[in-house]
């Protein structure tokens, strides 16, 4: 189903899972930005990081996520984080995915005027995917190696310089990844077990960098407040490598240790074609697609332009 809207959609990261008292306040900022809605949010305290998914017009979203970075910046304070989420800075990522009619060179343009005025406010800028000015920032686990940690010895020449704001260290807020990208879906496993080799292991023997599964980011972490561990993923391409395939290969890995498949975890919002393509597996529906779903009519007949007279 395609519909010819102008929009995007935004997915700001920030480095704060605890706290949800400065997440709030950040929602409610973005549930008040003129032009844009505030999806959904998700924050995790193991993890120590909230997701926010937000659609819109370029341009409002291009202004919302600017407040939003501003008031992030203010709120936390990198020098006192701890979490198992790979991490760069308090804003983390601000990723734009063109939807409907927007362009991906409409978004990585987005992205640009972002970091700029990002850099504006002190904090160093990166930008990474479809937005990368260097080839070899595209990947954004390559970016963000060495994470918060490694920030002062950039800022002294040991690495990669920033591609927009001030090149030294900013100890609170640490550095902002900024991008443009097709849609992806963060999608978590939790593994009955407490033992991290085990989320680690099966993380390495999925992921496509260590020659597993195609289009899969994968890592093993420990969530210490439900003391088990989890096979943390982004699926950066559905269409090669689905939701269903890559929990059918951890419940393959699981089972080699003896350890079961609790639940599984989507974190933010997901493209419905995926919908579609586990339903078909799972079902073994073989012709199933978005018209059998009733809404799916609904959300054709209000975009339509008959709709609007």
């Amino acid at each position: 189903m395609k519909l010819d809207l102008k929009v995007m959609e935004c997915v700001p990261n920030v480095s704060e899972g605890r706290d949800l008292g400065k997440v709030g306040e950040l929602a409610d900022l973005l549930r008040a930005s003129p032009g844009i809605s505030l999806l959904h949010v998700t924050s995790d305290a193991d993890h120590n990081r909230s997701v926010f998914t937000c659609l819109g017009e370029p341009r409002a979203l291009l202004s919302a996520a600017t407040a939003f970075c501003a008031r992030a910046f203010e709120l936390i304070d990198m020098r006192q984080h701890t979490g198992c989420h790979p991490r760069m800075g308090a804003v983390d990522v601000v990723p734009f995915v063109p939807l409907g009619g927007t362009t991906m060179v409409e978004a990585v343009a987005v992205a640009h005027e972002l970091g700029e005025a990002v850099g504006a406010m002190g904090v160093p800028v990166y930008f990474y995917e479809e937005a990368a000015l260097q080839e070899e920032r595209r990947n954004l686990a390559d970016v963000r190696r060495g994470e918060y940690e490694c920030l002062p010895e950039r800022a002294n020449g040991c690495g990669p310089v920033p591609d927009a704001g001030p090149h030294d260290f900013n100890p609170r807020s640490g550095a902002c990844l900024i991008g443009a990208r097709r849609p992806l879906i963060a999608f978590n496993v939790n593994l009955g077990t407490a033992d991290v080799t085990v989320a680690q292991t099966i993380a390495r023997t999925i992921r496509e960098s260590s020659g597993g599964m195609p289009a899969v980011k994968a890592l093993g972490v420990e969530l210490k407040e439900l003391g088990i561990v989890q096979v943390s993923m982004n699926l950066v391409d559905y269409r090669r490598t689905g939701m269903h395939q890559v929990l059918e290969a951890i419940r393959r890995e699981a089972a080699r240790f003896g350890v079961p498949v609790l639940e599984s975890e989507l974190i933010g919002l997901l493209p419905l074609e995926a919908v579609e393509d586990s339903l078909r597996h799972c079902l073994q529906m073989r012709e199933f697609d978005s018209s059998r779903i009733i809404e799916a009519h609904l959300l054709r007949s209000s975009s339509s332009p008959e709709s609007s007279r």
